[in-house]
């Protein structure tokens, strides 16, 4: 039995379709159903159709916009937007633009802020692990290191939706497995292009991180993120397998191709400190998934909510808000990605009744992204040459976001 079996019990059920409204328990769908045959639905291109309907949840009337992604279809894929390097930000519509995507929707959630660490940089680096066509970008923070509400009862920030290559989406999650070999000994790596590392740890950043400080990377705990930054830190940085330079605090700027900077905080800086220029040295790293053998194509961070068509137990049900969401049915085949309008003219959904929309929407699984101002879903109609959002984010513009979920097609 893999961890994710372990922690969600639930058992796979047959995915079931909307044939007309839906009663949920404290939600409807208004105008929803399935299919390209849907009235008012538009066909953006084979295997991606765009629909927009009402739902009425306790609190109020809500506002979905939902694509159904059919990974049947050998011309549709999908992979993950982001704007090229880890400690990036960009709006989804310039980054579905930048990478030819037909559709997309935001991602995980991220370093948004420092306030609770007055003079330190916020870094817009996600919180979980990120695959790019098939390319490890970044590992996860520490569960109390996190952005964004509180997490369902057994789940973590090492939770993932993804595609592999196989083109099956799925849930997993991605641990990270590395080390730092030298001739003296062999050290555990504690973390990737990440804005927060365990406490003790000692963790890479390559150049896919980009030019952010590293600062953050010592600031929190593990279990708690607006704890004062590490007083002991030290930072080798390696290039071409060899310790080019050493330094007691982090910095920062370009990470130039073949280099890789090691970042220590508390024991794993006084390991760092014995390292001496010249020295050999190999980093290796990788994700690993706990329930796919499959690689991934991509992968993105956030959490789920939906598990072998039952909410998972303990999910929030007074809290609305805008939301993101994915859903997959189809035995992995079917993908539906999900956003909510923002703005005075509509209310949000709670967690829980995200997870219910979400299945009777078809989804035998779901996960929920980021929400509130990060809310954005952008599909490019049929002849266009640009994406258009097409839900109401909630500070009335598209805020920039490390990440998302892009649809893709070919002739």
């Amino acid at each position: 039995m893999t961890r994710r079996q372990k922690r969600f019990t639930t058992g796979r059920t047959a995915l079931t379709f909307l044939t007309a409204l839906g009663a949920l328990a404290g939600t409807a769908l208004v105008g929803a159903a399935p299919a390209s045959g849907v009235p008012g639905a538009t066909r953006l291109a084979p295997g991606v159709v765009y629909e927009q309907f009402d739902i009425q949840g306790a609190r109020g009337t809500a506002h979905g916009h939902l694509l159904r992604v059919d990974l049947t279809d050998p011309h549709v894929t999908l992979d993950l937007l982001y704007p090229g390097k880890v400690s990036a930000r960009a709006p989804i519509s310039r980054l579905a633009d930048a990478q030819g995507a037909v559709a997309g929707v935001n991602g995980d959630f991220f370093n948004i802020t420092e306030t609770q660490h007055p003079g330190v940089e916020a870094t817009g680096a996600s919180v979980g692990p990120a695959v790019a066509s098939g390319r490890t970008l970044k590992a996860a923070v520490p569960n109390g290191q996190r952005f964004g509400p509180a997490l369902p009862p057994g789940t973590s920030t090492e939770d993932v939706i993804g595609m592999g290559v196989d083109r099956r989406a799925r849930l997993d999650d991605m641990a990270l497995a590395g080390s730092i070999r030298t001739a003296t000994g062999n050290f555990k790596l504690g973390g990737l292009n990440q804005y927060a590392l365990p406490v003790n740890s000692i963790g890479a950043f390559t150049p896919e991180w980009g030019f952010a400080s590293r600062v953050r990377a010592t600031c929190g705990t593990d279990t708690d993120r607006a704890a004062p930054c590490s007083g002991d830190t030290h930072e080798v940085t390696i290039r071409d397998g060899r310790v080019v330079s050493t330094a007691d605090s982090p910095g920062g700027g370009v990470i130039e191709a073949g280099t890789t900077v090691l970042v220590g905080r508390e024991a794993g800086a006084q390991e760092l400190r014995k390292f001496v220029i010249g020295q050999p040295v190999k980093v290796r790293h990788r994700l690993v998934a706990a329930a796919s053998r499959v690689a991934y194509r991509f992968a993105v961070g956030g959490y789920p909510v939906l598990s072998g068509g039952q909410p998972l137990p303990g999910l929030d049900n007074n809290t609305s808000a805008v939301r993101s969401a994915v859903g997959i049915g189809g035995g992995g085949k079917q993908v539906l990605l999900f956003s909510l309008d923002g703005g005075s003219a509509y209310r949000g959904l709670t967690i829980a009744e995200i997870a219910d929309t979400m299945r009777r929407l078809g989804s035998a699984d779901a996960f929920s992204l980021d929400g509130g101002g990060s809310s954005t879903l952008v599909a490019r109609a049929p002849g266009a040459s640009a994406v258009t959002v097409r839900n109401h984010p909630s500070g009335g513009v598209e805020r920039p976001v490390p990440n998302g979920i892009g649809v893709f097609t070919t002739p």
